[in-house]
């Protein structure tokens, strides 16, 4: 439970190996109208509905391609944290973290999946946030958190996993920074 990203490491299948799959395994359209209705049961880290990550004129996001930060069982990377990948000033995300540059690619539409857009609001690996703000050199250098569309699990994981690991501590500290969100008191053992 809570995937690779817990211990700090890159989980055996990146990011961009996950999409691609998943482009390339497209779910059924009876399936995906499932996921958009369960989806709406999901909650954002400030506590309303998980709003969408992705919008017109941007590429399709999220592990389940519904364009919010919601997952399946088979999402080793925690796709939950949603962020704008133009605002970055820490470097390009991808080269940051180890990803091949899906970053800077072309991708279906959200909306229009006929046309392609580029990656621009994207629900990121929890292990790639924690990653890209420890090498990029701190939390400023990711300038916007979409908070109402990343999803409360990353909270909850990143909540659960700090005190074991200053990595995972500094993932939270910036999320609740970004989001403005009250911080969780520590648990005995945190590492401060």
């Amino acid at each position: 439970q809570g995937g690779p990203w817990a211990i700090g490491l890159a989980p055996v299948h990146s990011c961009a190996t996950l999409a691609e799959l998943h482009y390339a395994n497209m779910p059924s359209l009876a399936l995906l109208a499932g996921l958009s209705s369960s989806a709406a049961a999901y909650q954002n880290v400030l506590g309303g509905e998980l709003e969408r990550c992705s919008g017109a004129g941007m590429a399709l996001t999220g592990f389940t391609r519904i364009g919010k930060c919601v997952d399946r069982n088979d999402d080793a990377g925690s796709h939950h944290v949603c962020i704008d990948m133009k605002s970055n000033v820490g470097g390009n995300f991808c080269e940051v973290t180890g990803q091949p540059n899906w970053c800077g690619s072309q991708m279906p539409c959200d909306g229009t999946p006929a046309d392609e857009c580029p990656v621009e609001h994207w629900c990121v690996c929890q292990w790639a946030f924690a990653s890209y703000i420890e090498r990029a050199g701190g939390c400023d250098k990711i300038q916007q958190v979409v908070c109402e569309a990343t999803n409360m699990v990353a909270l909850k994981h990143y909540r659960e996993q700090a005190a074991h690991s200053p990595h995972i501590k500094s993932a939270l500290q910036c999320l609740e920074e970004k989001c403005g969100l009250e911080k969780a008191a520590p648990s005995i053992g945190a590492v401060v």
